[in-house]
């Protein structure tokens, strides 16, 4: 439980640490808020010999309105992400989802950037992000770019982040107003990860479902993007036989793990079940 030996930087400027990231190489990794990392090394699964903490980059902080689009930096933590009143009235599908990951000790130092760039398929934001169509805002020694969240996501642990490159930002398209949103998440205890979660965005037009994403968490080696399953639901006027028709389509690209939280068919049916709900309170919250 003892991590091994390595030397700490912090930067405080992005161009420095993408100048040390690229220095260190394959000994080198960035740290957010630590706590995947941490545990990591604790239990020397990883050994970096250089550790590039990112807390001192004040760049890489805040939130704010960009257009219609609203911009977070990498570094802001879930902590924030529950107390800003812009997300409240523009994306709060983020405090929602933010108040459900571990416990509010983590959440004062836990970082957005840090949930959604290691790829860990147990982390709660890379599904959300997916159903909101965000992008990353990425910095490395070839320059900026930016990456879909929804082509982020290559396996477990493996993104689409280059050698040396630093997540430094996320932007989120707002959904237009009135829309109805949700996250629902099974968990065996508080603090822990998703069984299975789904996050849904929708939008009303009378009584019929005008635009709908889905994201699901922890039921396949990435966060998933049910994208037949919201092609179902548009349109529709949200009845049993159509949620049931897009249930079976996000079930049907499930393939989670057998671990503690239950086999594989028992958290592809719990996926289902939190989509059913998700659906129903996104409906509620809805203003067609």
């Amino acid at each position: 439980m003892i991590p091994g030996t390595f030397t700490y930087h912090r930067p405080t400027s992005v161009r420095e640490a993408v100048g040390l990231l690229a220095e260190f190489g394959d000994e080198g990794r960035a740290i957010a808020g630590g706590h995947s990392l941490i545990p990591m090394m604790k239990l020397r699964l990883a050994t970096p010999g250089h550790l590039v903490d990112l807390a001192g980059i004040a760049d890489l902080k805040g939130i704010r309105a960009d257009g219609s689009d609203i911009v977070i930096g990498a570094m802001t933590t879930q902590h924030d992400l529950i107390g800003s009143d812009l997300l409240a009235t523009k994306v709060p599908l983020l405090r929602e989802a933010s108040l459900v990951i571990a416990d509010p000790q983590v959440r004062y130092v836990g970082t957005l950037g840090g949930n959604v760039a290691n790829g860990d398929p147990g982390n709660d934001m890379p599904a959300v992000m997916m159903c909101l169509g965000a992008d990353y805002h990425v910095s490395g020694k070839s320059g900026e770019r930016r990456i879909s969240a929804r082509a982020f996501y290559q396996g477990a642990y493996f993104t689409a982040l280059e050698p040396g490159e630093v997540l430094t930002a996320i932007r989120i398209p707002a959904p237009p107003a009135g829309h109805g949103y949700a996250y629902e998440k099974l968990k065996r205890k508080v603090g822990d990860y998703a069984t299975a979660a789904a996050a849904v965005v929708l939008s009303m037009n009378g009584d019929r479902v005008a635009t709908c994403s889905i994201g699901l968490t922890n039921v396949a080696e990435t966060p998933l993007w049910a994208e037949e399953a919201a092609r179902i639901i548009a349109g529709s006027p949200l009845d049993s036989a159509t949620v049931k028709r897009a249930v079976a389509a996000a079930e049907a690209i499930c393939s989670p793990a057998s671990d503690r939280r239950g086999t594989p068919q028992y958290r592809t049916k719990m996926a289902g079940v939190m989509l059913t709900r998700a659906l129903a309170r996104a409906k509620s919250r809805a203003r067609g």
